[in-house]
């Protein structure tokens, strides 16, 4: 459901809380708040799903999501985190199922509008190169331990 009451400055707001989105500027948050929407999500809903191609990416404002490959969960994520951006990036399948463990509040990123901003807010790939880096270390350190 989307939620059309949520205006671009009160995005900002949420998406300041996002590791990914913190140390941009006013005018930079203003943009990706601008291509993004507000949606909430009820418990059990699928956010993404193992082998779909992706059309968006979310940013959690609030909720808890788990995430799953072949049944196991693999994460759990929360306010701040943010999920999807794989597919968008690369165009594949999504790697994994995300499904809502509480009703939740996302703001949502279209593919289209995560090119333009890729390609538009200055350090925006850099930082989305680290986060997938660190997401990367953090897989591994699970599968050898």
């Amino acid at each position: 459901m989307t939620i059309p009451a949520f205006g671009r400055s009160y995005k900002m707001e949420l998406l300041r809380n996002v590791p990914l989105f913190r140390t941009l500027s006013q005018r930079h948050l203003s943009a990706v708040a601008k291509y993004t929407d507000a949606h909430r999500a009820r418990q059990g809903a699928i956010l993404t799903k193992k082998g779909q191609h992706g059309l968006e990416a979310f940013v959690i404002v609030d909720g808890r999501a788990r995430v799953e490959v072949a049944g196991k969960v693999i994460a759990e994520l929360g306010a701040g985190d943010f999920v999807g951006e794989l597919s968008l990036i690369d165009g594949k399948p999504r790697t994994a199922t995300v499904i809502a463990q509480t009703p939740m509040t996302l703001l949502v990123v279209r593919r289209r509008d995560f090119k333009s901003l890729r390609d538009t807010v200055p350090g925006l790939q850099e930082k989305l190169l680290i986060t997938l880096c660190e997401r990367l270390r953090q897989a591994d350190q699970a599968l050898t331990h």
